[in-house]
């Protein structure tokens, strides 16, 4: 009986796999066989498969006829300043933006350099990312685990990657030091371990928070729980970055190297206002490109914030046309700009250069890639993955760009010299963001970019944060 009954039981699965695997909507054997019969046999396709199997797509897609010397004359470029690199952290956000400010005072002083600590800034990053976290997790604690809003903030307690938002929120509130002052480590360089640890303490805090809001603790109860929960991270931020100072010495350099005057006393904030001298909320809009929505709307990103206490990132929707235009004028009076890209497709990474014909990968598997860059965005196939720092502009005499350049932070030896040059039709299709001092923006859109804000959901597919 017992032989039987296994017999029985193994025929039954069978049957009931097969239904299964045929149901509707599934792989039948009859679709299968239409799919194979519309494979063809060919000798090249032969040839084509051992060729695909045994080597990288990059490198058999490549155009040929695109792989000559590149074109690196700019008729508008702002002053080169040393690059620098990011190692295996996504902060090319901090670097971006920290680069602009650098540019800028190096602009003003016309002789003083001075690279500012990124290590310095992350630290405050990543302590009110973290307050940001507990914060929304007590705000939203009534609700259920699995609400939409609180699997957000669990989901990624804590991440590495940002906007320019953050670094003018952060430099105002922590201020500035040089990075001679508080130089990179190991962690700040190769942030994942670091962060996935961080991660693990907040989510457990995190529950923690929920389990007092349940029982109906007092807010001051629960405050000082997070204020107890925040020295934790604390402590683990000062063992893996080292603890910010509160006030160092420090002499600046000129472009020789020489020092300029006599060492001086500085805390972070009187840095900050010798090398900045004003805040920097207020002075810039964010402008971006998205065609899935209206242009000349301003768009704000519900919780898409590095301080609890700061600014959500908001910006106005505009053609490229307008983009350009703006970023035109600031490079004319020597301004570099925070940008950010989808800088992977069609990146040449040996050459440095952006360019949709690099690539043949149409021509290689004998299909077509057709969607535009809305449809792109709505399918999560593209969007601003990596912020560089806006640098040059090639002009054709009616002044229409041709082609862009971009100082990088992936180290001085990566593409062109630290830099990427990225053609006009390229950038058109993989530009996203862009942070424009007001000054070079038509008043029209100043106005603009003050109109109520539409409100977005964080979980859109443009609204990633650079890394």
């Amino acid at each position: 009986m017992k032989k039987r009954f296994v017999l029985l039981s193994v025929g039954l699965m069978l049957v009931l796999a097969a239904s299964a695997q045929t149901r509707q909507g599934g792989i039948s054997e009859q679709m299968l066989n239409a799919i194979r019969q519309q494979q063809t046999t060919s000798p090249a396709d032969r040839a084509l498969r051992n060729a695909i199997a045994a080597n990288a797509i990059d490198n058999l897609a490549q155009n040929y006829l695109n792989a000559g010397e590149m074109d690196t004359h700019f008729s508008i470029e702002t002053k080169k300043q040393s690059i620098t690199d990011q190692k295996s952290s996504g902060r090319c956000w901090m670097f971006s933006g920290l680069n602009v400010l650098r540019a800028n005072f190096a602009q003003r002083t016309d002789s003083l350099t001075v690279e500012f600590s990124q290590d310095y800034l992350f630290f405050w990053d990543q302590l009110e990312k973290s307050n940001l976290f507990l914060q929304a997790v007590i705000d939203t604690g009534k609700n259920p685990i699995d609400d939409q809003r609180v699997q957000f903030f669990f989901k990624s307690p804590l991440s590495d990657g940002g906007t320019f938002c953050g670094v003018a929120d952060l430099t105002e509130k922590y201020g500035l030091v040089p990075k001679a002052v508080m130089p990179e480590t190991f962690s700040s360089d190769n942030t994942s371990r670091m962060s996935r640890l961080m991660d693990t303490k907040l989510r457990e805090f995190g529950l923690q928070l929920r389990d007092m809001v349940a029982q109906g603790k007092k807010p001051a109860d629960i405050e000082k729980a997070k204020t107890q929960m925040l020295a934790t991270i604390y402590h683990m931020l000062v063992l893996t970055l080292g603890e910010p100072p509160t006030q160092f010495t420090y002499a600046f350099r000129d472009k020789s190297g020489k020092m300029v005057g006599e060492p001086k006393q500085y805390t972070p904030q009187s840095f900050y206002q010798e090398v900045i001298g004003q805040p920097l909320n207020g002075t810039f809009i964010m402008v971006m490109n998205d065609p899935r929505r209206p242009y000349y709307k301003t768009f704000e990103v519900e919780y898409d914030r590095h301080t609890y206490d700061g600014h959500n990132w908001k910006y106005l929707n505009l053609p490229m046309e307008d983009i350009e235009q703006m970023a035109i004028a600031s490079l004319k009076d020597g301004r570099k700009l925070y940008s950010s890209y989808d800088v992977g497709k069609f990146l040449d990474r040996k050459r440095g250069l952006c360019d949709i014909q690099n690539f043949d990968y149409e021509a290689l598997f004998g299909t077509t890639f057709g969607m535009n860059k809305a449809q792109r965005i709505s399918t999560f196939d593209s969007g601003s993955t990596h912020a560089m720092t806006l640098t040059a502009v090639d002009l054709d005499a009616a002044g229409k760009p041709l082609k862009w350049k971009v100082e990088n932070s992936w180290g001085a030896s990566y593409g062109h010299e630290g830099c990427l040059i990225m053609t006009a039709e390229w950038f058109r299709e993989y530009m996203f963001r862009l942070v424009v001092d007001k000054k070079y923006v038509p008043e029209k859109l100043l106005q603009l970019s003050e109109q109520a804000p539409v409100m977005v959901m964080p979980e859109d597919p443009l609204f990633v944060a650079d890394e």
